[in-house]
Protein backbone atom coordinates (compact mmCIF):
# COMPACT_ATOMS: atom_id res chain seq x y z
CA UNK A 1 0.00 0.00 0.00
CA UNK A 2 1.37 3.02 -1.13
CA UNK A 3 1.65 6.48 1.54
CA UNK A 4 -0.67 8.37 0.14
CA UNK A 5 -3.19 5.23 0.71
CA UNK A 6 -2.07 5.09 4.06
CA UNK A 7 -2.26 9.09 4.57
CA UNK A 8 -5.59 9.67 2.48
CA UNK A 9 -5.07 12.93 0.87
CA UNK A 10 -8.06 12.67 -0.61
CA UNK A 11 -10.61 12.75 2.13
CA UNK A 12 -8.32 15.80 3.91
CA UNK A 13 -8.57 17.67 0.55
CA UNK A 14 -11.91 17.44 0.36
CA UNK A 15 -12.40 18.73 4.11
CA UNK A 16 -10.45 21.17 3.62
CA UNK A 17 -12.29 22.45 0.68
CA UNK A 18 -15.55 22.10 2.58
CA UNK A 19 -14.59 23.83 5.79
CA UNK A 20 -13.35 26.81 3.92
CA UNK A 21 -16.63 26.67 1.88
CA UNK A 22 -18.16 27.20 5.17
CA UNK A 23 -16.08 29.45 6.87
CA UNK A 24 -16.40 31.80 3.70
CA UNK A 25 -19.91 31.66 2.84
CA UNK A 26 -20.96 31.97 6.37
CA UNK A 27 -18.83 35.34 6.54
CA UNK A 28 -20.43 36.65 4.17
CA UNK A 29 -23.76 35.63 5.22
CA UNK A 30 -25.05 33.78 2.49
CA UNK A 31 -24.51 29.42 2.76
CA UNK A 32 -25.35 29.82 -1.17
CA UNK A 33 -22.79 31.16 -2.49
CA UNK A 34 -19.63 33.17 -1.40
CA UNK A 35 -19.61 37.49 -0.91
CA UNK A 36 -18.19 39.24 -3.81
CA UNK A 37 -15.81 40.75 -1.27
CA UNK A 38 -13.81 37.12 -0.38
CA UNK A 39 -13.99 36.12 -3.80
CA UNK A 40 -11.72 39.66 -4.67
CA UNK A 41 -9.41 38.77 -1.46
CA UNK A 42 -9.21 34.89 -2.16
CA UNK A 43 -9.86 34.22 -5.43
CA UNK A 44 -7.39 35.22 -8.57
CA UNK A 45 -8.16 38.72 -9.83
CA UNK A 46 -5.31 38.78 -12.63
CA UNK A 47 -4.77 42.57 -11.98
CA UNK A 48 -4.69 42.17 -8.26
CA UNK A 49 -1.89 39.35 -9.05
CA UNK A 50 -0.25 41.13 -11.62
CA UNK A 51 0.11 44.26 -9.16
CA UNK A 52 1.99 41.65 -6.61
CA UNK A 53 -0.61 39.53 -4.89
CA UNK A 54 0.84 36.48 -5.68
CA UNK A 55 -0.62 34.13 -2.81
CA UNK A 56 -4.03 34.09 -4.95
CA UNK A 57 -2.61 31.82 -7.38
CA UNK A 58 -2.58 29.47 -4.53
CA UNK A 59 -5.68 30.47 -2.26
CA UNK A 60 -7.96 30.66 -5.33
CA UNK A 61 -8.24 27.01 -5.15
CA UNK A 62 -9.66 26.54 -2.13
CA UNK A 63 -12.46 29.10 -3.14
CA UNK A 64 -15.76 28.19 -5.06
CA UNK A 65 -18.35 30.86 -5.81
CA UNK A 66 -21.29 28.45 -4.99
CA UNK A 67 -22.95 25.45 -3.47
CA UNK A 68 -23.25 23.98 -6.75
CA UNK A 69 -19.24 24.71 -7.53
CA UNK A 70 -17.83 23.08 -4.71
CA UNK A 71 -20.69 19.76 -4.65
CA UNK A 72 -19.75 19.07 -8.38
CA UNK A 73 -15.55 20.07 -7.76
CA UNK A 74 -15.66 17.80 -4.49
CA UNK A 75 -17.17 15.14 -6.07
CA UNK A 76 -14.75 15.06 -8.95
CA UNK A 77 -12.14 15.36 -6.13
CA UNK A 78 -13.25 11.86 -4.67
CA UNK A 79 -13.44 10.04 -7.77
CA UNK A 80 -10.19 10.89 -9.52
CA UNK A 81 -8.73 11.55 -6.06
CA UNK A 82 -8.99 7.73 -4.39
CA UNK A 83 -7.87 6.71 -7.87
CA UNK A 84 -4.80 8.60 -8.00
CA UNK A 85 -4.44 7.30 -4.49
CA UNK A 86 -3.82 4.01 -5.88
CA UNK A 87 -0.81 4.78 -8.50
CA UNK A 88 0.58 7.40 -7.31
CA UNK A 89 3.14 7.91 -3.47
CA UNK A 90 1.91 11.05 -1.29
CA UNK A 91 4.80 13.58 -2.71
CA UNK A 92 3.50 12.27 -5.93
CA UNK A 93 0.07 13.19 -5.33
CA UNK A 94 0.45 16.33 -4.31
CA UNK A 95 2.99 17.53 -6.55
CA UNK A 96 -0.22 17.03 -9.55
CA UNK A 97 -2.42 18.05 -7.94
CA UNK A 98 -0.73 21.65 -6.97
CA UNK A 99 0.88 21.94 -10.00
CA UNK A 100 -1.70 21.18 -12.30
CA UNK A 101 -3.61 24.15 -10.02
CA UNK A 102 -0.95 26.89 -10.45
CA UNK A 103 -0.47 25.39 -13.84
CA UNK A 104 -4.17 26.40 -14.53
CA UNK A 105 -3.94 29.62 -13.00
CA UNK A 106 -1.04 31.02 -14.71
CA UNK A 107 -2.46 29.82 -17.73
CA UNK A 108 -5.84 31.66 -16.90
CA UNK A 109 -3.51 35.15 -15.42
CA UNK A 110 -1.67 35.43 -18.78
CA UNK A 111 -4.80 34.29 -21.24
CA UNK A 112 -7.72 36.21 -19.58
CA UNK A 113 -8.56 39.85 -19.50
CA UNK A 114 -6.80 41.68 -16.22
CA UNK A 115 -10.69 41.99 -14.66
CA UNK A 116 -11.06 38.31 -14.79
CA UNK A 117 -11.95 36.56 -11.33
CA UNK A 118 -11.04 33.03 -11.20
CA UNK A 119 -11.82 30.57 -8.29
CA UNK A 120 -12.23 26.61 -7.77
CA UNK A 121 -9.47 23.64 -7.91
CA UNK A 122 -10.61 22.40 -11.46
CA UNK A 123 -7.19 22.85 -12.45
CA UNK A 124 -6.11 20.54 -9.91
CA UNK A 125 -8.87 18.12 -10.31
CA UNK A 126 -8.31 17.94 -13.82
CA UNK A 127 -4.49 17.21 -13.53
CA UNK A 128 -5.55 14.32 -11.29
CA UNK A 129 -7.82 13.25 -13.70
CA UNK A 130 -5.14 13.39 -16.73
CA UNK A 131 -2.55 11.78 -14.62
CA UNK A 132 -4.14 8.72 -13.75
CA UNK A 133 -5.73 7.59 -16.97
CA UNK A 134 -2.77 8.23 -19.22
CA UNK A 135 -0.71 6.34 -16.21
CA UNK A 136 -2.93 3.68 -16.04
CA UNK A 137 -2.53 2.79 -19.99
CA UNK A 138 1.17 3.77 -19.90
CA UNK A 139 1.26 1.26 -16.97
CA UNK A 140 0.33 -1.54 -18.95
CA UNK A 141 2.08 -0.67 -21.91
CA UNK A 142 -1.21 0.32 -23.61
CA UNK A 143 -1.63 3.06 -26.63
CA UNK A 144 -2.38 6.11 -24.55
CA UNK A 145 -4.50 8.01 -27.58
CA UNK A 146 -7.48 6.32 -26.09
CA UNK A 147 -6.80 8.28 -22.70
CA UNK A 148 -5.77 11.37 -24.83
CA UNK A 149 -9.52 10.84 -26.40
CA UNK A 150 -11.16 10.30 -22.68
CA UNK A 151 -9.54 13.62 -22.16
CA UNK A 152 -10.48 15.43 -24.52
CA UNK A 153 -14.45 14.51 -24.55
CA UNK A 154 -14.36 15.68 -20.79
CA UNK A 155 -12.95 18.43 -21.05
CA UNK A 156 -15.29 19.41 -23.92
CA UNK A 157 -18.42 18.49 -21.79
CA UNK A 158 -16.99 20.02 -19.16
CA UNK A 159 -16.38 23.63 -20.71
CA UNK A 160 -19.72 26.25 -20.89
CA UNK A 161 -20.17 29.73 -19.99
CA UNK A 162 -18.69 31.09 -16.97
CA UNK A 163 -16.03 28.24 -16.84
CA UNK A 164 -12.59 28.97 -16.85
CA UNK A 165 -11.30 26.48 -19.73
CA UNK A 166 -7.51 28.03 -19.88
CA UNK A 167 -7.62 26.31 -15.79
CA UNK A 168 -8.79 22.90 -17.04
CA UNK A 169 -6.60 22.57 -20.02
CA UNK A 170 -3.63 23.76 -18.16
CA UNK A 171 -4.30 21.65 -15.32
CA UNK A 172 -5.02 18.54 -17.49
CA UNK A 173 -1.83 19.23 -19.69
CA UNK A 174 0.03 19.37 -16.79
CA UNK A 175 -1.31 16.07 -15.14
CA UNK A 176 -0.76 14.22 -18.71
CA UNK A 177 2.77 14.99 -18.70
CA UNK A 178 3.38 14.44 -14.98
CA UNK A 179 0.83 10.60 -15.18
CA UNK A 180 2.96 9.75 -18.85
CA UNK A 181 6.42 10.53 -17.30
CA UNK A 182 5.94 8.71 -14.07
CA UNK A 183 4.97 5.54 -15.87
CA UNK A 184 7.86 5.48 -18.29
CA UNK A 185 10.32 5.58 -15.49
CA UNK A 186 8.69 3.42 -12.99
CA UNK A 187 9.56 -0.17 -13.91
CA UNK A 188 6.68 -2.19 -14.22
CA UNK A 189 5.94 -4.71 -11.32
CA UNK A 190 7.69 -8.46 -11.74
CA UNK A 191 6.13 -11.47 -10.61
CA UNK A 192 7.48 -14.83 -10.50
CA UNK A 193 5.71 -17.89 -10.70
CA UNK A 194 6.47 -20.60 -8.23
CA UNK A 195 5.95 -24.53 -9.36
CA UNK A 196 6.30 -27.37 -7.38
CA UNK A 197 7.28 -30.95 -8.88
CA UNK A 198 6.95 -34.25 -6.85
CA UNK A 199 8.40 -37.75 -7.89
CA UNK A 200 7.37 -40.81 -6.49
CA UNK A 201 10.49 -43.39 -5.27
CA UNK A 202 9.37 -47.01 -5.91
Amino acid sequence: MSNSQKFKPTYILIALNVAIYIYTSLAGGNFLSTDYNVLLLYGQVNELVLSGSFYQLFTSMFIHADLMHIVGNMLFLFIFGLRGEEMFSLPEYLSIYFLGGLTGNLLSLFLLPSATVSVGASGAIFAMFGAAIIYARRSFRQSIIGALVYAFFLLLLSSGLGVNNFAHIGGLVTGLVIGYVLATRRKPEVRYTVSYSYSTFP
